[in-house]
């Protein structure tokens, strides 16, 4: 059996973990106490289809999606508590709509009409051009969002979130004193993954361009092949994950390494314990699952 690693993704006041069958999300109340909620995954996000290559980074896009949302639902809803509040999930889901039509707007559309309006002649020039304002629009909100109080809270969170998964990997206990002590960056980030998209896009775009089409289907390639994208990039940063030892794969994924310091901050003690914990959840939930058999590998 290939070997499994564990990621997750930070949430309000929390963490959540995702397993090989299991996702736990563990969130700190606002009376300070934990709280947990470990459910199954369903089968899309772990049948056969998540190993085929390509195909597995569009899955893993809408599992990220969609487990992200559910994830941001129940932490909000967590955290209001107090106040007697709640966040409908039928809400979210339009946040969430209105958030992908405005990410592909902003990232994808409006670099290509700032670079349009640049009059470029040459097809590589025009799309390299376009690249380095995509690249800039993505690290400019990450800069401005960074300086919210709320984020900032999030992205520590992050920081924890990262910890716990490289103390794990790295073999030692899951306490707070060892896990404090590891890298706030991972090879696996989401950050990483958004970075190689970007890079990626400039590449496909350049394909695309080869056959000099008009601007209208330079406007449609941007949105049709945003799932083509993320695919290769998932496969770069899965490549690059199982082989993070060799200095050619460091090289390459070093920038993206580098944009994880504006979306992870140093974690307090609090936060790496909330990652711990839910680190522990989903292993728990994964180990009472297994037959005598399996546990027997």
């Amino acid at each position: 059996m290939a070997e499994f690693y564990y990621g997750g993704q930070a949430v309000i006041e929390g963490v959540m973990m995702r397993g090989q069958k299991h996702v736990a999300t563990v969130v700190r109340r606002p009376d300070g106490e934990l709280t947990e909620n470990t459910q199954p995954l369903p089968s899309l996000y772990t049948g056969r289809l998540r190993s085929v290559p390509l195909l597995r980074g569009i899955i893993v896009l809408i599992e990220t999606l969609v487990l992200g949302v559910k994830t941001l639902i129940y932490s909000a809803n967590v955290s209001l508590e107090e106040e007697g509040e709640k966040v409908e999930g039928w809400f979210i889901w339009v946040i969430l709509a209105f958030s992908l039509v405005a990410a592909v707007a902003i990232f994808f559309v409006a670099p290509l009409f700032i670079t349009d309006r640049i009059k470029v002649e040459s097809n590589v020039l025009f799309h390299v051009i376009e690249g380095v304002i995509r690249l800039a629009i993505f690290i400019a909100y990450l800069k401005l969002i960074s300086l919210l109080p709320d984020i900032k809270r999030v992205f520590a969170y992050h920081g924890a979130e990262h910890k716990t998964v490289n103390a794990y990997e790295g073999g030692v206990p899951l306490e707070v004193e060892a896990v404090k002590e590891y890298s706030k960056a991972h090879v696996r980030c989401g950050s990483s993954f958004m970075f190689m998209v970007l890079v990626l896009a400039i590449i496909v775009f350049s394909l695309v361009g080869i056959a000099e089409p008009t601007f209208w289907m330079m406007l449609l390639s941007r949105i049709v092949l945003v799932p083509v994208i993320a695919a290769l990039g998932y496969e770069v940063i899965y490549f690059g994950g199982r082989h993070s030892g060799n200095r050619l794969v460091r090289a390459v994924l070093a920038p993206g390494l580098w944009l994880q310091s504006m979306t992870t901050r140093e974690p307090d003690d609090d936060q790496i314990e909330v990652a711990i914990a839910a680190l522990n959840r989903v292993i728990e939930a994964e180990q009472a699952e297994e037959t005598p058999a399996e546990a027997a590998t």
